[in-house]
Protein backbone atom coordinates (compact mmCIF):
# COMPACT_ATOMS: atom_id res chain seq x y z
CA UNK A 1 0.00 0.00 0.00
CA UNK A 2 1.12 3.57 -1.42
CA UNK A 3 0.32 6.20 1.29
CA UNK A 4 0.42 10.07 0.69
CA UNK A 5 1.07 11.68 3.89
CA UNK A 6 -0.25 15.50 3.96
CA UNK A 7 1.78 17.85 7.12
CA UNK A 8 0.33 21.50 7.41
CA UNK A 9 -0.48 22.25 11.34
CA UNK A 10 1.69 24.88 11.69
CA UNK A 11 4.66 26.36 9.53
CA UNK A 12 6.39 24.15 7.38
CA UNK A 13 4.56 22.17 4.42
CA UNK A 14 5.57 18.46 4.10
CA UNK A 15 4.82 16.21 1.55
CA UNK A 16 5.68 12.42 1.64
CA UNK A 17 4.66 8.81 0.19
CA UNK A 18 5.30 5.63 2.24
CA UNK A 19 5.41 2.02 1.03
CA UNK A 20 3.55 -0.40 3.78
CA UNK A 21 6.34 -2.63 2.81
CA UNK A 22 9.63 -1.06 1.57
CA UNK A 23 9.17 2.05 3.81
CA UNK A 24 9.51 5.65 2.78
CA UNK A 25 9.52 6.69 -0.91
CA UNK A 26 9.87 10.34 -1.01
CA UNK A 27 9.35 13.22 1.04
CA UNK A 28 9.45 16.60 0.13
CA UNK A 29 9.44 20.00 2.69
CA UNK A 30 8.94 23.61 2.68
CA UNK A 31 9.78 25.99 5.35
CA UNK A 32 8.24 29.13 6.21
CA UNK A 33 10.83 30.27 7.80
CA UNK A 34 11.82 33.70 6.00
CA UNK A 35 7.89 34.42 5.92
CA UNK A 36 7.62 34.71 9.75
CA UNK A 37 10.89 36.11 10.87
CA UNK A 38 10.18 39.53 10.26
CA UNK A 39 7.13 39.22 12.81
CA UNK A 40 9.33 37.37 15.87
CA UNK A 41 6.74 34.38 15.02
CA UNK A 42 4.09 32.43 13.42
CA UNK A 43 1.55 34.47 11.68
CA UNK A 44 -1.19 31.99 11.05
CA UNK A 45 -3.01 33.64 7.88
CA UNK A 46 0.33 33.73 6.30
CA UNK A 47 1.08 30.30 7.40
CA UNK A 48 -2.34 28.90 5.96
CA UNK A 49 -1.63 30.99 2.32
CA UNK A 50 1.65 29.67 1.93
CA UNK A 51 0.55 26.58 2.65
CA UNK A 52 -2.52 26.35 -0.08
CA UNK A 53 0.85 27.61 -2.55
CA UNK A 54 3.31 24.87 -2.00
CA UNK A 55 0.79 21.92 -1.22
CA UNK A 56 0.26 21.04 -4.97
CA UNK A 57 3.99 21.64 -6.35
CA UNK A 58 5.63 19.79 -3.53
CA UNK A 59 3.13 16.77 -4.11
CA UNK A 60 4.46 16.75 -7.67
CA UNK A 61 7.88 17.21 -6.50
CA UNK A 62 7.49 13.92 -4.18
CA UNK A 63 5.82 12.29 -6.98
CA UNK A 64 8.85 12.87 -8.91
CA UNK A 65 11.49 11.64 -6.38
CA UNK A 66 9.65 8.31 -6.07
CA UNK A 67 9.10 7.90 -10.21
CA UNK A 68 5.43 7.73 -9.69
CA UNK A 69 2.35 9.05 -11.11
CA UNK A 70 -0.84 10.05 -9.05
CA UNK A 71 -2.43 6.91 -9.37
CA UNK A 72 -0.50 4.60 -7.55
CA UNK A 73 -1.65 6.01 -4.15
CA UNK A 74 -3.83 4.18 -2.33
CA UNK A 75 -4.58 6.35 0.21
CA UNK A 76 -4.29 9.82 1.97
CA UNK A 77 -2.96 10.78 5.02
CA UNK A 78 -3.32 14.38 6.38
CA UNK A 79 -2.48 15.97 10.01
CA UNK A 80 -6.28 16.74 11.55
CA UNK A 81 -4.93 18.30 14.60
CA UNK A 82 -3.39 19.44 16.68
CA UNK A 83 -2.48 23.41 15.39
CA UNK A 84 -3.62 26.30 13.74
CA UNK A 85 -6.95 25.87 12.68
CA UNK A 86 -6.96 27.97 9.39
CA UNK A 87 -3.37 25.52 8.52
CA UNK A 88 -4.80 22.37 9.06
CA UNK A 89 -7.92 23.00 7.21
CA UNK A 90 -5.41 23.53 4.43
CA UNK A 91 -3.74 20.45 4.30
CA UNK A 92 -7.07 18.60 5.22
CA UNK A 93 -9.43 19.47 2.35
CA UNK A 94 -5.97 19.17 0.33
CA UNK A 95 -5.73 15.76 1.15
CA UNK A 96 -9.19 14.81 1.62
CA UNK A 97 -10.25 16.40 -1.92
CA UNK A 98 -7.63 14.42 -3.33
CA UNK A 99 -8.17 11.25 -1.82
CA UNK A 100 -11.81 11.69 -2.92
CA UNK A 101 -11.10 12.69 -6.88
CA UNK A 102 -8.42 9.32 -6.50
CA UNK A 103 -11.03 7.20 -5.16
CA UNK A 104 -9.00 5.71 -2.35
CA UNK A 105 -9.43 6.01 1.09
CA UNK A 106 -8.57 9.23 3.65
CA UNK A 107 -7.53 9.12 7.42
CA UNK A 108 -6.93 11.78 9.61
CA UNK A 109 -3.50 11.88 11.36
CA UNK A 110 -2.66 13.20 14.91
CA UNK A 111 -0.03 15.42 14.90
CA UNK A 112 1.64 14.28 17.59
CA UNK A 113 1.23 10.51 16.98
CA UNK A 114 2.95 11.40 13.92
CA UNK A 115 6.14 12.65 15.83
CA UNK A 116 5.84 9.72 18.51
CA UNK A 117 5.78 7.26 15.82
CA UNK A 118 8.78 9.05 13.77
CA UNK A 119 12.05 6.82 15.30
CA UNK A 120 9.83 3.48 13.16
CA UNK A 121 10.99 5.48 10.65
CA UNK A 122 14.93 4.52 11.01
CA UNK A 123 15.85 0.71 10.56
CA UNK A 124 16.75 0.72 14.55
CA UNK A 125 13.35 1.44 15.54
CA UNK A 126 11.95 0.95 19.01
CA UNK A 127 9.61 -2.07 20.33
CA UNK A 128 6.26 -1.45 22.29
CA UNK A 129 6.32 -0.85 24.70
CA UNK A 130 8.32 2.06 25.88
CA UNK A 131 7.83 5.74 27.40
CA UNK A 132 7.85 8.66 24.77
CA UNK A 133 9.35 12.37 25.71
CA UNK A 134 6.86 14.17 23.19
CA UNK A 135 9.24 18.16 23.56
CA UNK A 136 8.75 20.17 20.75
CA UNK A 137 7.24 24.44 20.52
CA UNK A 138 3.84 23.31 21.45
CA UNK A 139 3.77 20.71 23.91
CA UNK A 140 5.70 18.66 26.16
CA UNK A 141 4.53 15.56 27.48
CA UNK A 142 5.16 11.83 28.87
CA UNK A 143 3.44 8.70 27.86
CA UNK A 144 3.64 5.30 28.38
CA UNK A 145 2.87 4.01 25.08
CA UNK A 146 1.50 -0.14 24.69
CA UNK A 147 1.15 0.20 21.15
CA UNK A 148 -0.50 2.18 18.15
CA UNK A 149 -3.40 4.38 20.08
CA UNK A 150 -2.60 2.83 22.88
CA UNK A 151 -1.09 5.94 25.21
CA UNK A 152 -1.05 6.17 28.64
CA UNK A 153 -0.76 10.13 29.77
CA UNK A 154 2.44 10.38 32.48
CA UNK A 155 2.78 14.19 32.70
CA UNK A 156 3.04 17.41 30.41
CA UNK A 157 3.79 20.61 31.14
CA UNK A 158 1.29 23.30 32.83
CA UNK A 159 1.99 25.96 31.31
CA UNK A 160 4.48 26.96 28.71
CA UNK A 161 5.89 23.78 26.19
CA UNK A 162 9.97 23.33 26.09
CA UNK A 163 10.24 24.70 23.37
CA UNK A 164 7.87 27.72 23.78
CA UNK A 165 9.93 28.36 26.26
CA UNK A 166 13.29 28.32 24.44
CA UNK A 167 11.55 30.64 21.56
CA UNK A 168 10.45 33.40 24.60
CA UNK A 169 13.45 33.48 25.87
CA UNK A 170 15.37 33.49 22.45
CA UNK A 171 13.37 36.97 21.80
CA UNK A 172 14.25 38.51 24.79
CA UNK A 173 17.74 37.73 24.63
CA UNK A 174 17.27 39.49 20.67
CA UNK A 175 18.29 36.20 18.80
CA UNK A 176 15.12 36.31 15.95
CA UNK A 177 13.53 33.82 15.02
CA UNK A 178 13.26 30.60 15.47
CA UNK A 179 14.35 31.25 18.68
CA UNK A 180 15.17 27.41 19.73
CA UNK A 181 18.18 26.71 17.06
CA UNK A 182 19.66 30.15 17.85
CA UNK A 183 19.94 30.06 21.84
CA UNK A 184 20.84 26.09 21.37
CA UNK A 185 23.81 27.45 19.28
CA UNK A 186 24.77 30.80 21.16
CA UNK A 187 24.85 28.17 24.46
CA UNK A 188 27.84 26.80 23.07
CA UNK A 189 29.71 29.55 23.74
CA UNK A 190 28.81 30.04 26.55
CA UNK A 191 30.80 29.17 30.28
CA UNK A 192 29.80 26.60 32.16
CA UNK A 193 28.78 27.73 36.19
CA UNK A 194 28.63 31.64 35.41
CA UNK A 195 24.72 31.54 36.24
CA UNK A 196 22.57 28.53 36.88
CA UNK A 197 18.52 28.49 36.70
CA UNK A 198 16.21 26.54 38.79
CA UNK A 199 14.95 23.40 37.87
CA UNK A 200 11.27 23.64 37.67
CA UNK A 201 8.94 21.05 40.01
CA UNK A 202 11.86 18.54 40.58
CA UNK A 203 11.51 18.42 44.04
CA UNK A 204 7.50 17.39 43.67
CA UNK A 205 6.38 13.91 42.80
CA UNK A 206 4.63 13.27 39.81
CA UNK A 207 5.93 14.42 36.04
CA UNK A 208 4.49 17.45 35.07
CA UNK A 209 6.39 20.15 34.15
CA UNK A 210 6.49 23.98 34.29
CA UNK A 211 8.53 26.54 32.35
CA UNK A 212 7.21 29.34 32.34
CA UNK A 213 9.07 30.04 35.36
CA UNK A 214 13.07 29.85 33.49
CA UNK A 215 11.54 32.60 30.79
CA UNK A 216 10.93 34.93 34.13
CA UNK A 217 14.09 33.78 35.62
CA UNK A 218 15.78 34.73 32.38
CA UNK A 219 14.22 38.09 32.30
CA UNK A 220 15.41 39.16 35.58
CA UNK A 221 19.05 37.93 34.75
CA UNK A 222 19.65 39.80 32.18
CA UNK A 223 18.27 42.90 33.60
CA UNK A 224 20.76 42.65 36.36
CA UNK A 225 23.72 42.15 34.07
CA UNK A 226 22.74 44.49 31.56
CA UNK A 227 25.15 47.52 31.21
CA UNK A 228 23.51 50.63 30.23
CA UNK A 229 20.46 48.98 29.45
CA UNK A 230 22.86 46.32 26.77
CA UNK A 231 24.18 42.83 27.29
CA UNK A 232 27.84 41.83 26.06
CA UNK A 233 27.49 38.66 23.77
CA UNK A 234 29.59 36.61 26.13
CA UNK A 235 26.79 37.34 28.52
CA UNK A 236 24.07 36.40 26.37
CA UNK A 237 25.65 33.02 25.56
CA UNK A 238 26.25 32.36 29.20
CA UNK A 239 22.62 32.96 30.27
CA UNK A 240 21.68 30.94 27.13
CA UNK A 241 23.92 27.87 28.65
CA UNK A 242 22.30 28.25 32.07
CA UNK A 243 18.68 28.30 30.75
CA UNK A 244 19.49 25.56 28.16
CA UNK A 245 21.16 23.22 30.98
CA UNK A 246 17.70 24.30 33.22
CA UNK A 247 15.75 23.05 30.64
CA UNK A 248 17.90 19.46 29.51
CA UNK A 249 18.15 18.60 33.50
CA UNK A 250 14.65 19.12 34.51
CA UNK A 251 13.63 16.42 31.23
CA UNK A 252 16.65 14.24 32.29
CA UNK A 253 14.99 13.99 35.50
CA UNK A 254 11.58 14.00 34.61
CA UNK A 255 12.57 10.92 31.88
CA UNK A 256 14.46 9.10 34.72
CA UNK A 257 11.36 8.94 36.87
CA UNK A 258 8.84 8.05 34.05
CA UNK A 259 11.55 5.11 33.33
CA UNK A 260 11.92 3.70 36.83
CA UNK A 261 8.11 4.19 37.83
CA UNK A 262 6.85 1.84 34.35
CA UNK A 263 9.51 -0.63 34.95
CA UNK A 264 10.77 0.31 31.57
CA UNK A 265 14.22 0.89 29.87
CA UNK A 266 13.28 1.56 26.42
CA UNK A 267 12.94 5.73 26.00
CA UNK A 268 11.93 7.80 22.98
CA UNK A 269 12.29 10.91 22.26
CA UNK A 270 10.46 12.88 19.89
CA UNK A 271 9.34 16.54 18.57
CA UNK A 272 11.23 19.58 17.11
CA UNK A 273 13.14 19.92 21.07
CA UNK A 274 14.18 16.23 20.19
CA UNK A 275 16.75 17.49 17.98
CA UNK A 276 18.51 19.40 20.74
CA UNK A 277 22.45 18.16 20.85
CA UNK A 278 22.63 18.77 25.00
CA UNK A 279 19.40 17.28 25.62
CA UNK A 280 20.49 14.17 23.79
CA UNK A 281 23.78 13.52 24.90
CA UNK A 282 22.29 13.76 28.65
CA UNK A 283 19.67 11.24 27.78
CA UNK A 284 22.10 8.80 26.27
CA UNK A 285 24.38 8.98 29.32
CA UNK A 286 20.84 8.68 32.03
CA UNK A 287 19.60 5.87 29.79
CA UNK A 288 23.21 4.39 29.57
CA UNK A 289 23.53 4.29 33.36
CA UNK A 290 19.63 2.51 33.80
CA UNK A 291 20.66 0.02 31.48
CA UNK A 292 18.03 0.69 28.61
CA UNK A 293 17.90 2.53 24.86
CA UNK A 294 17.72 5.73 23.84
CA UNK A 295 15.65 5.95 19.84
CA UNK A 296 14.99 8.96 17.96
CA UNK A 297 14.38 10.23 14.50
CA UNK A 298 16.93 11.38 12.56
CA UNK A 299 16.99 15.20 12.45
CA UNK A 300 15.12 15.84 9.64
CA UNK A 301 12.38 14.15 11.25
CA UNK A 302 12.04 15.71 14.67
CA UNK A 303 10.25 18.74 13.21
CA UNK A 304 7.32 18.45 11.61
CA UNK A 305 7.43 16.70 8.11
CA UNK A 306 5.21 14.46 6.00
CA UNK A 307 7.04 11.04 6.36
CA UNK A 308 5.85 11.27 10.20
CA UNK A 309 2.12 11.72 9.03
CA UNK A 310 2.41 9.53 5.72
CA UNK A 311 3.07 6.50 7.89
CA UNK A 312 1.56 6.82 11.00
CA UNK A 313 -1.31 6.97 8.43
CA UNK A 314 -0.95 3.73 6.94
CA UNK A 315 -0.57 2.00 9.80
CA UNK A 316 -4.11 3.16 10.51
CA UNK A 317 -5.68 2.32 7.13
CA UNK A 318 -3.92 -0.65 6.98
CA UNK A 319 -6.31 -1.36 10.51
CA UNK A 320 -9.01 -0.57 8.24
CA UNK A 321 -9.37 2.93 9.34
CA UNK A 322 -10.87 5.19 6.98
CA UNK A 323 -12.14 9.00 7.34
CA UNK A 324 -15.94 9.85 5.88
CA UNK A 325 -16.04 12.43 2.87
CA UNK A 326 -15.96 15.15 5.74
CA UNK A 327 -13.26 17.37 6.87
CA UNK A 328 -13.09 17.54 10.75
CA UNK A 329 -9.86 19.28 11.37
CA UNK A 330 -9.26 20.64 15.32
CA UNK A 331 -6.86 23.25 17.11
CA UNK A 332 -7.34 20.92 19.97
CA UNK A 333 -7.12 17.65 20.13
CA UNK A 334 -6.23 14.75 23.16
CA UNK A 335 -3.75 11.02 21.85
CA UNK A 336 -5.89 9.89 24.47
CA UNK A 337 -8.68 9.74 22.33
CA UNK A 338 -7.47 8.25 19.71
CA UNK A 339 -8.49 4.52 19.24
CA UNK A 340 -5.92 1.45 19.35
CA UNK A 341 -5.14 -0.51 16.58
Amino acid sequence: MIVLGIESSCDETGIALYHSEKGLLAHTLHSQVEIHAEYGGVVPELASRDHIRYLTPLLEQALAQAGLDKSAIDGVAYTAGPGLIGALMSGAAFGRSLAWALDVPAVEVHHMEGHLLAPMLEDNAPAFPFVALLVSGGHTLLAYVKGVGQYQLLGQSLDDAAGEAFDKTAKLLGLGYPGGPALAALAEKGRPGVYRFPRPMIDRPGLDFSFSGLKTFALNTMQSAAEDGALAEQVKADISLAFEEAVVDTLKIKCRRAIEQQHCKTLVIAGGVGANKRLRAELAKMIQQAGGELYYPRIEFCTDNGAMIAQAGCMRLMAGETQPLEIDARARWSMQDLPAI
